[in-house]
């Protein structure tokens, strides 16, 4: 891996850190420029990765080319204990309900989150400062510092963060505030889950299946979810009728019965086919959704007077609101985070402690902060060419130029290729650097890639990159939208009439009749999620789409991420060649290096490596062992039996070699792990069930049926649901 070193001079370091609940991530921030950024699954092939983002570090400080002793602070995106705080008033108030959620809360809390500064100590030797944003603030801080704006308008919409779900805030030059909020249990991005869960999709990963579902239904169930789910004010602000849902205990997200009477059917399995009741409450879901977030736009700028919108928050990422924020809202100009969720809020949390604890200062970029979202690692032609000799392929070098030309002809002629150049992405979307890429123009290049390069379902759109400067012939969108989060019209030039033999909408999944001149990413509304290719930010893609408009009159490519269905993005060069081999791709590009497909089916995809053990891990298994041995040797003193000595001895040893070399512990704490984790969890219930049991049981029985520590819905209220926002009672460096 390519370590990018700069020179460091006087310069000062901040390590941005998410984790512990999913999608974590690590960035590197070198006196408020981002230097680096990942996230963790990339590195454990584990998709939406939740565990403490180590080899994401790793690879920041790498990249940076120091060492943790040298950072100046560490950063986390959120105040863990008042995140604890709402956690014990939903399961106080809920009880006796929720003690499995409980139970998983309360051991992930122990064992991680209150631990954040031991866990640094342990596994990076860090020993500095330790700052803590709001979850929000954090997202906010993400979305105003890298944006190409002096002064901005600021919405962030998630799920929930400590309390906050929602916020309306304001940033200029130096500093931002968030100015109103929307506060737990009322929330977008849960009701966005929750019909997630009712469709019968993953939630908190497959929220955007239901985005690319909406445009096969019509909003006939619309009028219901506003009447009976959400009330939405014209201010967009909201509460939700909570009788429908069940995450306030934890448990699951729908109450099952009235979402089956609600929506006209049962709840659909994973394994069923979608139908049109399914299209028709995605896209009713969809509709309100757009409502609300086209109304907070509304408000935001009747609040801060701003001509600039920036945005962040998992919600953000829906490209078809934010399509219709830029065309009908009242900004000029929109700006979205590209890693908007979890995982982006490292970064935000990284520039929170930049500019409001060590005074840093803001330099506006002409384009933005994230410089293309390129802020991954890199890997050499040697670590390719090994790559490639591992798994017994033959690969062609080729010149830039001549590499471009090739792979363009090879996109021409349907050949389907994956594309491996210079800097991983950080984000959700792969933007040139780890795509796999098509012709656009045959209708049957969207269902090819989807069944059996993807193999994902079908009716899953995939996204146009077009050349920037042809951005207005090919699509009606004028801005720049070089992360694909922005959704718009395919041009009236582009478009074909509809054939009515062949009807005018595809079935989900069903090819049907093309609805413009590049039907492959161009969705059946009409509409494509565009990424915008310039030269300053990818000057590789760039050239490659230059030279596909040069072989077919046609500056347009699909663009989708370079990985399989349910795994990450592909990180390494060994990565790339494992996903190729498992799909039907003609070619893989490396570099400079074209690999063609060898002959015979495509090899299953191989387990993800074993993942390396953590200091902690290995500590953890000499001090169990240590500890059985010590109960032992107690047992066999009392006995006095003559083997208590050599037991003692047994036990001052594992103490030792594994405090000494712990590597060579490797292969018993791998074995053991399973069953200790077995152990401790089966453990865990028992004490944290008779503590739900009995202390929030007790807590709950003094604290009698009171109203609940949130806001309740009230339909009769003339104004809006906006709270001012409430500021966290600790300091930057408290946890609360």
């Amino acid at each position: 891996m390519t370590a990018r070193a700069e020179g460091q001079g006087g310069a000062r370091h901040v390590l941005g850190i998410s984790a512990f609940y999913h999608d974590s991530a690590a960035c590197l921030v070198r006196d408020g420029r981002l230097v680096a950024a990942s996230q963790e699954e990339r590195f454990s092939r584990v998709r939406f990765d939740a565990s403490f983002p180590l080899r994401a570090i790793q690879s920041c400080l790498e990249i940076a080319g120091i060492q943790a002793n040298q950072l100046d602070a560490v950063a986390f995106y959120e105040k863990p204990l008042l995140r604890f705080d709402r956690a014990i008033a939903q399961f106080v108030h809920v009880w006796p309900r929720g003690r499995r959620s409980f139970v998983d809360t309360a051991s992930s809390w122990m064992s991680e989150r209150l631990r954040l500064d031991g866990i640094l100590r342990q596994e990076l030797g860090y020993r500095g400062p330790i700052y803590f944003g709001a979850h929000h603030e954090s997202h906010a801080a993400s979305a105003f510092y890298p944006s190409p704006f002096e002064e901005a308008a600021i919405i962030t919409v998630d799920g929930v963060g400590e309390w906050t779900t929602n916020t309306i805030g304001h940033g200029r030059d130096q500093t931002f505030s968030l100015l109103e909020e929307v506060r737990f249990p009322h929330s977008l991005g849960l009701l966005y889950a929750a019909v997630t869960e009712y469709l019968g999709f993953e939630i908190l990963s497959d929220e955007y299946k239901v985005m690319g579902l909406a445009p096969f239904g019509e909003p006939r169930l619309a009028a219901a979810i506003r009447d009976q789910l959400i009330d939405l004010r014209d201010d967009g602000s909201y509460r939700l009728d909570l009788s429908y849902f069940r995450y306030v205990e934890g448990e699951h997200s729908v109450d099952v019965r009235r979402f089956e009477q609600l929506f006209g059917g049962p709840v659909r399995r994973s394994d069923e086919p979608l139908g049109e009741r399914h299209a028709d409450v995605a896209a009713s879901l969809q509709l309100v959704l757009e409502e609300a977030l086209l109304a907070q736009a509304r408000h935001a700028h009747a609040r801060t007077g701003s001509k600039n919108l920036v945005m962040a928050g998992g919600v953000a990422l829906n490209c078809v609101a934010n399509g219709r924020i830029l065309r009908e809202g009242p900004f000029e100009q929109i700006w979205i985070q590209p890693a908007a969720g979890d995982s982006g809020g490292a970064v935000g949390a990284a520039l929170l402690a930049t500019h409001r604890v060590l005074g840093g200062h803001r330099a506006v970029a002409a384009d933005d902060g994230m410089q293309g979202a390129l802020l991954g690692p890199s890997y050499e032609r040697a670590e390719a060419d090994k790559a490639v000799a591992e798994a017994g392929l033959v690969s062609t070098p080729f010149a830039d130029d001549l590499l471009d030309q090739e792979v363009a002809r090879r996109l021409s002629r349907g050949e389907v290729v994956g594309w491996f150049q210079g800097r991983m992405e950080f984000g959700p979307r792969a933007l040139g650097s780890r795509s796999i890429l098509a012709d656009p123009r045959p209708a049957a290049a969207q269902q090819r890639v989807n069944e059996r390069i993807k193999f994902r379902e079908g009716f899953r759109p995939f996204g146009p990159a077009v050349l920037a400067e042809r951005t207005r012939d090919w699509f009606e969108l004028d801005a720049e939208s070089p992360y694909m989060l922005l959704v718009a019209p395919v041009a009236a030039a582009r478009r074909l009439p509809p054939d009515p033999a062949a009807g005018e909408r595809r079935g989900l999944g069903r090819l049907g009749a093309p609805v413009s001149t590049i039907p492959a990413v161009t969705h059946v509304d009409g509409s494509a999620r565009i990424q915008t290719a310039d030269e300053r930010r990818n000057p590789r893609f760039f050239r490659l789409l230059t030279a596909f408009e040069r072989e077919t009159g046609c500056p347009v490519v699909l663009n989708t991420s370079f990985n399989l269905r349910g795994e990450p993005i592909v990180c390494t060069p060994a990565d790339a060649i494992r996903t190729f081999l498992a799909s039907e791709m003609e070619a893989l590009v490396l570099g400079s290096l074209l690999v063609d497909r060898p002959a015979g089916p495509p090899r299953p995809l191989p387990p993800p490596p074993a993942r390396p053990l953590t200091r902690a891990e290995t500590s953890r298994f000499g001090r169990d062992f240590s500890l059985v041995f010590l109960l032992l040797t107690a047992f066999l003193a009392y006995r006095r039996s003559e083997f208590a000595l050599p037991a003692g001895v047994v036990a001052a040893l594992f103490v030792l070699v594994t405090a000494l070399f712990p590597a060579s512990f490797a292969p018993f704490v791998r074995a053991w792990r399973p069953l200790g984790q077995k152990v401790s969890r089966a453990l865990g219930a028992v004490l944290l069930g008779g503590v739900h049991l009995l202390v929030v049981g007790f807590v709950a029985l003094l604290r009698g049926r009171k109203k609940p520590p949130w806001p309740v819905i009230s339909r009769g209220r003339a104004e809006g649901y906006w709270e001012p926002w409430e500021a966290p009672r600790g300091g930057p460096d408290r946890m609360y």
